[in-house]
């Protein structure tokens, strides 16, 4: 009896116990909703990076690149709740709501968040030949070619089809916008003059801005950058609507444990004070977010702040200049 009723308290003690199994025991996989090549993509791997680092297990970046990021997000929204799949997304994510009316999740709703990332400023630009030299004769031509003038979008809901709709209704007149799937395809026509323009991250570019490749129209930082000396802001140029920043937070799926979106955040907290990572994200033109933002209430405070500013914008605005491009 007494052997029985030992089996019977250890049975009874085992839930917990395995409840408290140590996290992370396995990989981890990092989804960016994006194509590999762009500036989201390298922004994840530093990130992968320094998640391995700080947790002591393998974490695997995966591309899930569609439709704005709507595919990769809804793939980490539909998840198990585990911790051992996150999303890296930017900007993109308070957009889709407006952009997408059949959307199967809730920004809002469909995560825990772990806590915001990093942030980025954008290029407006062209290929070398475009016949407009700079900011001025840019707006000039795009009013006066409206039936014509294309600006390239690497989604619909992307961070360059935000830039595209602002630089829209700074012109005053609609413009088409042509989406691809990812920024890499994107550039590559704009650089061999199938589409005539693109508001970018700088991350991959600003060496063809520099070189001469490609040329560089506006920053839309709030200073300009030393690698970009001679690229004006948009404060500089008279049109803050354009001095919008690219933020990039971290989410798991609802539901995932308090205890693990913990250990998540003390990961990401240790990472936006790393220096190297500093330097990392220097070299492509982007810089960590302060201490008190890595938190998973900025994210949220964020996301819902984002949304509800973009998303009047995009309802009146946004839908009707799109055309695919595949």
């Amino acid at each position: 009896m007494r052997r029985i009723a030992a089996l019977v308290f250890a049975a009874l003690l085992a839930p917990p116990a395995m409840a408290q199994e140590a996290f992370p025991n396995k990989p981890i996989t990092l989804v960016v909703p994006y194509a590999p090549g762009g500036g989201s993509d390298f922004l994840g791997r530093v990130l992968a990076d320094g998640l391995r680092a700080q947790l002591k297990e393998s974490v695997v970046v995966q591309n899930l690149a569609g439709a704005g990021s709507v595919v990769g997000s809804a793939h980490v929204a539909k998840a198990k709740p585990d911790g051992y799949t996150l999303l890296l997304n930017h900007i993109g994510l308070s957009t889709v709501p407006a952009l997408y009316k059949k959307l199967q999740f809730d920004p809002l709703a469909a995560y825990e968040f772990v806590g915001l990332f990093a942030e980025a400023p954008m290029v407006i630009m062209a290929r070398k030949e475009f016949a407009p030299k700079n900011y001025a004769e840019l707006v000039a031509y795009a009013r006066q070619h409206r039936e014509k003038f294309t600006m390239a979008s690497s989604g619909m809901g992307s961070s360059t089809h935000l830039c595209a709709i602002i630089f829209q209704q700074a012109l005053g007149v609609p413009i088409t916008i042509v989406q691809y799937k990812g920024a890499g395809p994107a550039v590559i026509d704009v650089r061999s003059g199938q589409v005539d323009a693109i508001c970018d991250l700088p991350t991959t570019t600003s060496s063809q801005i520099r070189s001469g490749e490609l040329r560089g129209y506006v920053l839309t930082a709030p200073q300009r950058m030393a690698s970009l000396p001679d690229v004006p802001t948009a404060n500089e140029l008279g049109v803050p609507s354009l001095a919008i920043g690219v933020w990039f937070g971290v989410y798991a799926p609802a539901g995932t444990p308090q205890p693990v979106i913990a250990i998540l955040n003390k990961a990401l907290r240790e990472i936006v004070q790393d220096k190297v990572v500093a330097e990392k994200l220097a070299g492509i033109e982007t810089y960590l977010l302060p201490l008190d933002q890595a938190t998973p209430e900025a994210l949220r405070a964020k996301l819902a702040a984002q949304i509800a500013l973009w998303t009047p914008i995009i309802e009146k605005i946004g839908r009707a200049s799109c055309r695919e491009r595949v």
